[in-house]
C-alpha cells in the first residue's frame, strides 16, 4: 500500500522565519534534497560537487543559472511558417474532400511535432546545466496550464515554453504581462475573441483567480473591469503574433481591485501583479511546489515580504526559500510525491542513461497522469498524493523496469559474454551497472546496499526493502544480480518520494 503521512508541521515563531541553514548542518543528504527539489536530482558526483560549495554556494549555483552557458539546438520547425498565408488560402479554396485530406495531414503533423517537442523538453530537463530554470519552466507550465488540445500549434506551445525559460526567475509583473500577450494563451483562454462591445471574461477571471491572486480575493466587478481593460488585445493568425486593435479597446474608466483608471492591457495586468495578495499567492504556490503543501505559520508572509523587498523579482525569494532552515525540515525532506515528469527525468539521471527515444515515452507520461503540453484543465495538475493510485503506481513500476532492463520483468539470463545491444528500432539497452557502482560495491552486498540508497533514495532503506534486496543478491555476486537490485529499488514505493 502506498501511503503518505508526513509529520505534522511544528509551529515556528515569525521572527525566525527563513533563517539560513547553518553550514554545520550541510551534508550529502541536504545537498541531495536541494538538487531533488530545485532540479531533477542527479548522480552522487553532482551532489558531492554541491556539498563542496556549502549551502550558500550551492543555492547560488542553482539560482543564478543565467551565469551558466546552456546552448540548446532549436527544433528545425520551431519558427513561424512563412507559407502560412498561402496554406490557409489553399485550405479555404479547396473542395471538401481535399479539405478533409489537408485537415488530416495537418493533424498528423501536429501530433508528430507535439511528441517531438515533449521529448526535446524531457531531454533538456535531463541534460541541462541549469536544472532550476527547467524546473521553473515546468512550474510555470502547470501554473498557466495551456493545452495543445485547443491551441493546436506546437510552434506556439514551444514559444510559450521559451517565454517561461526567459522569465523563469525574473520580474513577476513582466512575466504576467508577457503571458497575457502570448499567442498560445490568447487562443487558450479566448482573449483573442474579446471585443469592446462584448468583452470576453475568460482570461480576466483566470488571471485574477488562478494566476495572480487566488480564490476569494476579487469580485465580479473586478472581473468585468479587467476584461474591459484587456479588450483590443488580439491574435494575428497569419503572422502568428499578438495584435493590438485600438478600435476594439474599451478606453473608458474601469474599477479593478479598488482603483479606478483608464486601464489598458499592460496597465491592468501590472496593477494586479503588484497587489500584496499577489506576493502572498506566489509565495504559497512556490512553497507548495518546491517544499510542502502546508507552510509553517508566518512563512508565506515572510517569503512575500522578501519578494516585495526584491522589487517583485522571483530570484531573491527563491534564494531565500531554498536556503531556509524550514526547507530542510523533517516535515519537508522525503515527503513529496514525485510528479510523473520529475520521476522520469530523475530516474534517467540517476541511472546514468539517456532518455529512451521511444514513441511510447510521451504516451507513458499520459498513462502516468502528466501529459506535457496537455494539462487536464485551466487549474493544471492537482499534484501531491493524487499522482498515485493503483493504476499509475503499477504503470510506474512497469516503465521503471523498462528504464532499467530495456523491457518489463526481471533480468534475462546472461547469454555468453556478449553485452546487450540496442537495436535501431528496438527497446533501450539495460542500464550499465559498471558505470553506477565500483567493482568492489558490485561484489559485496554490504557495500552495495548503502550505495543503492545513496544514489536512488532520499531516506534510509526500510527493513522490507532491505530484505528484498538481500534476497536478490544472496549467492549471486554478478552484475545481473546488481541489475535486479537496481530494478527493485527503482520500482519500489520508496522511490516515489523525494
Amino acid at each position: 500500500d502506498f501511503t503518505l503521512k508526513p509529520p505534522a508541521l511544528r509551529p515556528r515563531l515569525p521572527g525566525v522565519m527563513l533563517k539560513p541553514l547553518p553550514a554545520d548542518r550541510w551534508s550529502y543528504a541536504t545537498a541531495a534534497h536541494l538538487l531533488n527539489r530545485a532540479g531533477f536530482g542527479g548522480p552522487p558526483a553532482e551532489i558531492e560537487a554541491l556539498v563542496k560549495l556549502g549551502p550558500q554556494g550551492a543555492v547560488a549555483r542553482l539560482v543564478d543559472f543565467e551565469d551558466i552557458e546552456a546552448p540548446w539546438p532549436r527544433l528545425a520547425w520551431a519558427q513561424p511558417d512563412p507559407g502560412r498565408a498561402e496554406k490557409l488560402k489553399q485550405y479555404r479554396d479547396a473542395p471538401e474532400p481535399e479539405r478533409r485530406e489537408l485537415r488530416q495531414a495537418g493533424q498528423r503533423l501536429e501530433r508528430e511535432r507535439t511528441q517531438e517537442l515533449v521529448l526535446d523538453w524531457l531531454d533538456r530537463m535531463a541534460r541541462t546545466p541549469r536544472p532550476l530554470q527547467e524546473k521553473l519552466t515546468l512550474f510555470w507550465h502547470g501554473h498557466f496550464a495551456t493545452s495543445i488540445q485547443k491551441v493546436r500549434d506546437p510552434w506556439l506551445m514551444g514559444r510559450q515554453l521559451e517565454l517561461f525559460r526567459a522569465h523563469a526567475a525574473g520580474h513577476w509583473p513582466d512575466l504576467l504581462v508577457a503571458v497575457t500577450r502570448d499567442p498560445a494563451m490568447l487562443l487558450w483562454l479566448d482573449q483573442a475573441l474579446s471585443r469592446r462591445e462584448h468583452p470576453n471574461e475568460n482570461y480576466a477571471r483566470e488571471v485574477l483567480e488562478l494566476f495572480a491572486l487566488g480564490e476569494g480575493h476579487y469580485t465580479e466587478p473586478d472581473v468585468l473591469g479587467t476584461a474591459r481593460a484587456l479588450t483590443g488585445l488580439a491574435y494575428d493568425r497569419v503572422a502568428q503574433e499578438p495584435l493590438w486593435r485600438p478600435r476594439q479597446h474599451d478606453a473608458g474608466p474601469k474599477t479593478v481591485l479598488g482603483r479606478t483608471a483608464r486601464f489598458d492591457p499592460d496597465g491592468v495586468i501590472r496593477h494586479i501583479a503588484t497587489r500584496p495578495q499577489s506576493a502572498r499567492f506566489l509565495a504559497q504556490r512556490l512553497w507548495g511546489f518546491f517544499a510542502a503543501d502546508e507552510a509553517p505559520p508566518g512563512l508565506v508572509d515572510a517569503l512575500a515580504a522578501e519578494f516585495e523587498r526584491g522589487g517583485r523579482d522571483l530570484r531573491p525569494m527563491l534564494g531565500k526559500l531554498l536556503l531556509a532552515e524550514e526547507f530542510y525540515a523533517a516535515e519537508v525532506v522525503g515527503t513529496q510525491v514525485k510528479s510523473p515528469v520529475v520521476w522520469l527525468v530523475m530516474a534517467v539521471r540517476q541511472l546514468g542513461r539517456d532518455l529512451p527515444r521511444l514513441p511510447a515515452t510521451a504516451a507513458a507520461l499520459r498513462e502516468l497522469g502528466q501529459a506535457l503540453l496537455a494539462p487536464p484543465n485551466v487549474k493544471g495538475w492537482e499534484g501531491g498524493i493524487t499522482w498515485i493510485n493503483t493504476a499509475t503506481l503499477t504503470a510506474r513500476q512497469r516503465f521503471a523496469s523498462v528504464l532499467v532492463l530495456g523491457r518489463e520483468g526481471r533480468p534475462a539470463p546472461a547469454a555468453g559474454d556478449q553485452p546487450a545491444r540496442r537495436q535501431k528500432s528496438g527497446p533501450p539497452p539495460p542500464v550499465d551497472v559498471t558505470g553506477l557502482f565500483t567493482e568492489e560495491q558490485r561484489r559485496d552486498p554490504d557495500m552495495l546496499l548503502p550505495a543503492l540508497q545513496r544514489r536512488f533514495l532520499t531516506g534510509p532503506l526500510r527493513s522490507g526493502l532491505r530484505a528484498e534486496l538481500q534476497a536478490a543478491l544472496r549467492d549471486r555476486p554478478d552484475d545481473d544480480a546488481v541489475l535486479e537490485a537496481v530494478r527493485i529499488v527503482v520500482t519500489s514505493t520508496d522511490y516515489q518520494l523525494t
